[in-house]
């Protein structure tokens, strides 16, 4: 029997069908929200599952670090036109991932997907869709400003740059100040990474249209926290990053922005790492700010807190994959020492931004509340 080309191709596209269906796949792969324009993968379905395809002829082994368990990625399989393709073994966790591939051993961006600052370089992006996507979906809402700064630091010799969301209405009305969150980043990222990968000004944006939020400015800026390598984590130190917060940054932001300049107005957030450096900095200087957040962070205890007075809000937030117990019991003695603290645990959710997304979603309300 002779099977012409377009036989074959429908035969293949036949098998491929059914080997999804037999495995519990399900065939809706779309591309990925996060897909350079006009690229068709990666791809997620309905379930979770992500689907890569590399054009590498000359290549003879492609993995993508995305994966499950711990157990090296996805290991894509090479056919006869030098295209690499191969399908998650299970489902992702819902919302942003990082990833590369690893190409005959050496480190490549997906050329499909767009790029994030993670991990200390430029990573691949991939978004799974989550069930709650709404809170940080693009909508037809006033929108605030996100704008670069760059502001002088004499203690690096150097001038550094933050992003500052302003909330809708501040550009047309010029006499209302407003609170401040300094919101921090993890390691391996920088001060793009709040507004990029974990759409803060959309979270605010959809918070302050449907009422649920007193309208304040958030900053960010680079933590310097990727001067140490992972691992030696307890060889960082806070005091450089501290001075260019507290007295360069915060500075400059209440001299041209129209800011509520004073400790009951001023907050600080983190998340990973970040939440490291707000733990520290929080506690050297309680002065500078009343609400403390710690996404994934860390925890306060009630002996570290020195004067009750001075403190608004604690808030701590972790994924339920991550160590949520820790968390709920650290809030649970903080609020028997007389301390408004408030715990936030992200469900079916680790370490990542959508953990990091939703806690957002959870602090902001309670920011500057009186």
């Amino acid at each position: 029997m002779k099977l012409n080309l377009a036989t074959l191709i429908v035969l293949g596209l036949s098998t491929t069908v059914c080997m999804a269906q037999s495995s519990g796949i399900k065939d809706d792969f779309k591309p990925s929200a996060l897909n350079q324009p006009g690229q068709e993968y990666p791809q997620v379905n309905s379930q979770g599952y992500a689907r890569f395809k590399i054009f590498a002829p000359k290549a003879d082994s492609v993995k993508v670090s995305l994966g499950l368990g711990g157990r090296g990625g996805t290991q894509l399989t090479k056919n006869d036109q030098g295209y690499f393709t191969g399908t998650t073994e299970g489902p992702m966790d819902q919302g942003f991932h990082y990833y590369h591939l690893t190409v005959d051993g050496g480190t490549f961006n997906d050329p499909g997907a767009l790029n994030f600052y993670g991990s200390t370089r430029w990573e691949s992006g991939i978004e799974i869709p989550a069930h709650d996507q709404d809170f940080y979906a693009l909508k037809d809402v006033p929108h605030g400003n996100v704008q670069q700064i760059l502001f002088p630091s004499k203690s690096t010799n150097t001038s550094r740059r933050a992003f500052v969301y302003t909330p809708p209405g501040y550009a047309s009305d010029s006499k209302t100040r407003y609170p401040v969150l300094y919101l921090q980043h993890g390691w391996g990222e920088d001060e793009t990474a709040w507004m990029n990968q974990g759409h803060a000004n959309l979270i605010m944006d959809n918070l302050i249209a449907e009422g649920k939020v007193k309208p304040f400015i958030i900053v960010n800026t680079y933590g310097m926290t990727n001067e140490v390598k992972w691992g030696k984590m307890r060889d960082f130190s806070i005091i450089p990053f501290q001075t260019v917060l507290v007295d360069e940054l915060i500075p400059y932001v209440d001299a041209n922005f129209r800011t509520l300049a004073n400790q009951a107005n001023r907050a600080m957030a983190g998340l990973s790492m970040g939440g490291m450096e707000t733990h520290t900095i929080t506690l050297n200087k309680p002065e500078v700010f009343s609400y403390y957040a710690l996404l994934s962070g860390g925890t306060y205890n009630p002996a570290e807190i020195k004067d009750k007075s001075k403190v608004k809000l604690i808030f701590l937030s972790c994924g339920s994959k991550e160590n949520p117990e820790r968390v709920k019991s650290a809030t649970e003695e903080l609020k028997k020492a007389g301390i408004n603290a408030v715990s936030y645990v992200s469900e079916d959710t680790a370490h990542e931004f959508l953990t990091w997304r939703r806690s957002l979603r959870e602090l902001a309300p309670k920011l500057f509340r009186n």
